[in-house]
This record gives C-alpha cells, sequence and structure tokens, in this order.
C-alpha cells in the first residue's frame, strides 16, 4: 500500500514540477532545460518508475552500470580506502548515468528511450581524478578533516545540508538531483551553497589540528591570500558563476570530478609541456594569462631561464613525501609553497624570517633535522634540497661550479658550509661575527645600483644572492624569489668566476680594471659591499692587484662559508680556494696564512710562497725553461 501511496506521489510530484518551471534543470530530461532530452514527458520517470523498476534503490527506473572502476580516488596523504559502489546505493544511482557507460533513458520499465544528444561529462570508467566517495567503513580521521566526522558521523555544516549517506560519503552528501540551483551562482545541484568553500569546509577542518604526527595543512587556509584575495577571475575560465579568488575559495585550484591533476587539481588544458603534474595548477593564474582581471606578477616566466628544475616523470612531488628530499632533486611550487597557507608579500622584512609567500612551507632545520611544523626561517626551506640530501647534481646549465679547496665531504651540503661549527659564513644560518668589513655598504643597491634599499644586518637571506634578475624588493617589476634568473646559478646579478684549464695556469677569462657598477662582472659582490673600497687595499694590500688584473672574486673566496674541516687555509674571510684554478706551489698545499697576509699556491702561472715572494711563470711546482 505504501508503495502505491509513493507511486501516485511521485506522479504528481513529476506533473508539478514540470509545471511550476522545474526545479531539476537539466536533470529534467522531459524539456528544453536539458540539453539531453528524450521523448517521455514526465520529468521523474527517467530515474523512477511507479510500477516494475529494478529491486534496489528507490523506484529506480534507469538501468544500472555494472561497470568495474579499475581506478580508485587515492594518494599517500588519503588515511581512507575507496572502494567500488555498491549496486543499488547512493552514488550507484548518479553513476547509472554519470561515468559514461550506460546512455541516459535506458530506463527498464519502458525499454531505451531515443535522447537528443549523448551525454559529453561523463566520470569515466576511473574515478582517480574525483573526489573520494564509498569508502570503506568505518571512517578514518585525519588532520584536515573535522574530528566529528569520523568520531561521530557528522559534519561542520551548520545547515546540516551535507551528511553522511550511512555513514559514508555519498555522491549525494554534495549533491542533490532534485534541485539544480539551491547555489544560485555554481548551479551544479549542490545541497548547499560553495561560497567561500562553505560546502568543501563542512568536511574539511581549517584548524590546526594533528592526526598520526601529521599536521593540519589547511590550518592558515581562511587568512591565506587564496581564501582572502578579492582578484576577480575571468569568466572565460570556465569555473563557475563566483566572481572572486576568494568567492571561488577551493575551487580555484581544485576540481570535484575530472580533475586535470594529483590532489584533484584544476590543470589547465592542454597540459603544459614539461612541467610537473602538481605546478600545472599554479601556472593557470602565475604565468601572466588574463585568467584572472587582474593579473599577478608572471613566476612562470622566470622559469624558462635558468630555473630551479620541474619534477618530471618518476621525479615527482606527492604530498606525503619526506621534509629532506634524498635522490628526488625537483622543485614543485609546493616544495617551497603551501597554497593553503601562503600570502601576498605587502613588505619586506628583515632576514631571517620566512616571507609570507612561503607561510606553511615544510623545512629543515640548521641542524639539518626535520621540522615537525612549518618552517619559519627562509633558509629551512631551501635546506629540504640543499642540506643533508642525497642525490644532489651538479648540472651544467647552471654554470661554471668552483671546487674549493680543503673541502670534505658532500660540497652541495649548504649545512656544512653555512653551520655553526663554519669558520666563516656569509650570515645566512647565523648571525655575523661583528668582526670589522670595511668595504660592507649600510644599505644593500638595488639592481640598477641607483638607489640603497635594505639595511645591512647582521643576516641575510638566500635570495639576497639567489633570485629573479628582476625581481620586485630590489628595483625590478617581476616575482621575487629563485624561480629563474638570466644569470647563472640563478644569481640576481652577473657574477663571473674566474677559470682556467688547469689548476695554476693562466686564467681564461680575465677582466682587466672591470667595471665597477651594476653592470659590471661582480655587480653580486657590488650590491652589499664597495668595491671602489676593495681596490683601495682597505682590507687586504693585494686585493687592488688582483682586481685590477682581472681575477674574480671566487678565485679566492667562496660564497657561502667554510666549514670546519677545511685545512688548507684559515678560512677566515671566506677565504677558500678554487681548485680548479688554484695549484699548489711545490709540495706544500694550498694555503693562506691571515697573520702575514702571505699565500703558499700557484695561481696564473705565478707561484707563491710563505714569504710573500712570487715567481712568474711557475706552474704546478715546476719552472718554465
Amino acid at each position: 500500500m505504501k508503495r502505491i501511496l509513493f507511486a501516485w506521489v511521485l506522479w504528481f510530484a513529476c506533473r508539478a514540477a514540470a509545471q511550476s518551471g522545474d526545479i531539476l534543470g537539466v536533470h529534467d530530461l522531459s524539456t528544453t532545460a536539458s540539453p539531453v532530452r528524450g521523448a517521455m514527458s514526465a520529468a521523474c520517470l527517467y530515474c523512477h518508475a511507479p510500477h516494475s523498476g529494478v529491486s534496489k534503490g528507490p523506484l529506480w527506473s534507469q538501468t544500472f552500470s555494472t561497470q568495474t572502476y579499475t581506478q580508485l580516488y587515492s594518494s599517500d596523504t588519503f588515511q581512507n580506502t575507496t572502494v567500488q559502489p555498491t549496486l543499488g546505493d547512493a552514488s550507484s544511482l548518479c553513476l547509472s548515468c554519470h561515468d559514461g557507460t550506460v546512455a541516459p533513458g535506458q530506463m527498464v520499465p519502458y525499454g531505451p528511450i531515443a535522447m537528443s544528444q549523448p551525454m559529453t561529462n561523463a566520470l569515466l570508467p576511473h574515478l582517480e581524478t574525483s573526489h573520494p566517495f564509498s569508502m570503506k567503513l568505518p571512517l578514518k580521521d585525519a588532520a584536515h578533516l573535522v574530528q566529528s566526522l569520523a568520531a561521530t558521523g557528522t559534519t561542520a555544516d551548520s545547515t546540516h545540508s551535507v551528511k553522511l549517506i550511512q555513514g559514508n560519503v555519498e555522491c549525494s552528501s554534495c549533491h542533490n538531483p532534485h534541485n539544480q540551483a539551491l547555489d544560485k551562482k555554481s548551479t551544479n545541484f549542490l545541497v548547499r551553497d560553495n561560497l567561500k568553500g562553505g560546502l568543501c569546509l563542512s568536511c574539511h577542518e581549517t584548524t590546526p589540528r594533528i592526526v598520526n604526527a601529521i599536521s593540519n595543512p589547511l590550518s592558515q587556509w581562511t587568512t591565506s591570500i587564496h581564501a582572502t584575495s578579492p582578484a576577480v577571475v575571468n569568466p572565460s575560465s570556465g569555473l563557475g558563476g563566483y566572481s572572486t579568488v576568494a568567492e571561488f575559495a577551493c575551487l580555484s585550484c581544485h576540481s570535484s570530478h575530472n580533475a586535470g591533476g594529483v590532489g584533484l587539481l584544476h590543470n589547465p588544458v592542454p597540459a603544459v609541456p614539461n612541467i610537473d603534474n602538481t605546478s600545472q595548477s599554479c601556472i593557470v593564474c602565475h604565468n601572466g594569462s588574463n585568467a584572472l582581471l587582474q593579473p599577478v606578477p608572471d613566476v612562470f616566466s622566470e622559469f624558462a631561464k635558468k630555473g630551479h628544475p620541474f619534477a618530471i616523470g618518476s621525479n615527482a612531488h606527492t604530498p606525503g613525501e619526506p621534509v629532506v628530499l634524498n635522490e628526488n632533486r625537483h622543485a614543485t611550487c609546493a616544495d617551497c609553497h603551501n597554497p593553503h597557507a601562503s600570502n601576498q608579500v605587502m613588505a619586506f622584512s628583515s632576514p631571517p624570517d620566512i616571507r609570507p609567500s612561503q607561510n606553511g612551507a615544510t623545512g629543515v632545520a640548521a641542524d639539518g633535522s626535520s621540522l615537525t611544523g612549518p618552517a619559519t626561517r627562509q633558509f629551512e626551506t631551501c635546506l629540504r634540497c640543499h642540506g643533508n640530501s642525497s642525490g644532489k647534481q651538479i648540472l651544467p646549465e647552471y654554470g661554471y661550479l668552483p671546487t674549493r679547496a680543503g673541502v670534505v665531504g658532500d660540497p652541495l651540503n649548504l649545512i656544512a658550509q653555512f653551520g655553526a661549527t663554519a669558520i666563516s659564513v656569509h650570515p645566512v644560518m647565523r648571525d655575523a661575527a661583528g668582526i670589522s668589513q670595511p668595504s660592507l655598504l649600510t644599505a644593500m643597491w638595488d639592481i640598477r645600483g641607483e638607489v640603497q634599499t635594505r639595511p645591512m644586518g647582521t643576516r641575510i637571506f638566500c635570495t639576497d644572492c639567489h633570485n629573479s634578475d628582476d625581481n620586485r624588493e630590489f628595483g625590478g617589476a617581476g616575482p621575487v624569489g629563485p624561480h629563474g634568473s638570466k644569470w647563472d646559478h640563478i644569481l640576481e646579478r652577473r657574477y663571473e668566476f674566474s677559470q682556467a684549464p688547469a689548476p695554476g695556469q693562466l686564467i681564461t677569462n680575465l677582466f682587466p680594471t672591470p667595471d665597477l657598477s651594476a653592470n659590471g662582472p661582480y655587480a653580486l659582490c657590488g650590491k652589499c659591499h664597495d668595491l671602489s673600497n676593495i681596490i683601495q687595499n682597505a682590507s687586504f694590500a693585494e686585493h687592488g692587484r688582483h682586481i685590477n688584473a682581472g681575477f674574480s672574486c671566487s678565485a679566492c673566496h667562496t660564497a657561502h662559508g667554510v666549514g670546519s674541516s677545511s685545512s688548507n687555509s684559515s678560512g677566515q674571510r671566506l677565504i677558500s680556494f678554487d681548485a680548479k684554478v688554484v695549484g699548489p706551489n711545490g709540495g706544500s698545499p694550498v694555503s693562506y696564512n691571515r697573520g702575514s697576509n702571505t699565500c703558499t699556491l700557484t695561481c696564473h702561472n705565478a707561484a707563491h710562497d710563505s714569504s710573500g715572494s712570487v715567481a712568474l711563470g711557475h706552474v704546478g711546482g715546476v719552472l718554465k725553461k
């Protein structure tokens, strides 16, 4: 009797819906409201049957899909496991049309009904690019989920519209198939509006939580630039009916269905060549395009210079990868930036604190240990790759790399060079020692050498040297950071390295009486140091002779620091000779004596000894006849 009564209610509901303009929207396959329509006049009958429907589901009419889904959603941070949807359960009803294997109009009681056209927005026989549903119960907790989801089976939705279905996430947890426009701007049959991520945040937590030793990556979301930006999204982007990045919120970067990349990322179509899957979605807005009506700085173009290497092939970023990137050299956007916490840099703060654009990023402490929380200092993000990690490479495209005499161990490990036990350092990971530096400026020059900018302090950033050559912090119009530069080693300014065919032989790229301006061969050093003062021998009696003869700073000085294991010089004043340029003098090792200001070595066919004498034409300890 109840089944008969429901059938009559269903019949009258269908007629009422059709006569009232139909809130079913495109699900009304009986009218021109839907691009896919058939000859059946009653809207409800395409899904429901008053009599003789299938035995499962709510008087179900449409033929069920029997597709086995070979690929289900998974990730290395996903705590739950998706399983095959049960035939007749909530999500199975939706998939009977939306997995692309059964055409609409394949109704059990009436037989196939001819439709005006096929559906074009199928989820396809694999579901790994759609939000997970139909999971193995019970649901497991995770740091980014609201605690009540696993604890009591309830969401945080204040409207009580977002619900678990029999304790599980199903299509109807987010979608109401009978009302297309509950969200007036995103007419996607949502159970409530998703303005500013309201629907997403019904299940996803934005307050700090730690579950299974994993911190919530969304804990700074509400104040991040992607949650608050008033930038207007270009309607041609096809994201939907909202206006600003803040209104789109999660949808600015993520797609609930048929996502283009891992993590449900909304990636460009076609994909940008030779760019890892994780970074594709960032490029949509950060490539100087018209995706936003107020374009943001073109970061992507910087990588076309000498840029950090993107991940390709098996060398990919994953959200759950270790903080120390062993044997996995790549630089995806997410290695240095947390898009759920990142903020706009409105003012350039002093080192060593991390800049707002890197809020929430992971990092490695100065002693090489992985941080348990987000990085708080800029260098901590750099040490993910440039510290104790194994598998680092010397890549020719970044230019000539000196080999420092006396360095023991990994020459690319900056922890040893900048750390607490290093003999002398540029003050990145520790404060400047307070030793008098006659050439040190009071403030750094901009990239044109016209305006002095940030005052010199006790620390500097990695990005004070490794930066875009057109960065806005120091007078350009481009983005800030080591994304890419026209200069070798992603250096902000020109810096020439002395080079020789063999240690001690003639240097092949001399710069006699060099240009000391911002266009000269040592412009990077001139950012912080008064090169005229150096040539005047204020700190070393032979500076002027060597520089005017064309020798680079790099022949004698390292740019990072002199580790405690260095044995062939005092290590003070960053002296660590380039072993490709400087060779021994006879049987004596390459060394420098600060007390007497003398060297024992051979350089540019000239042998120097500890007495201060120099013998010209002497190479490798053998006088030329």
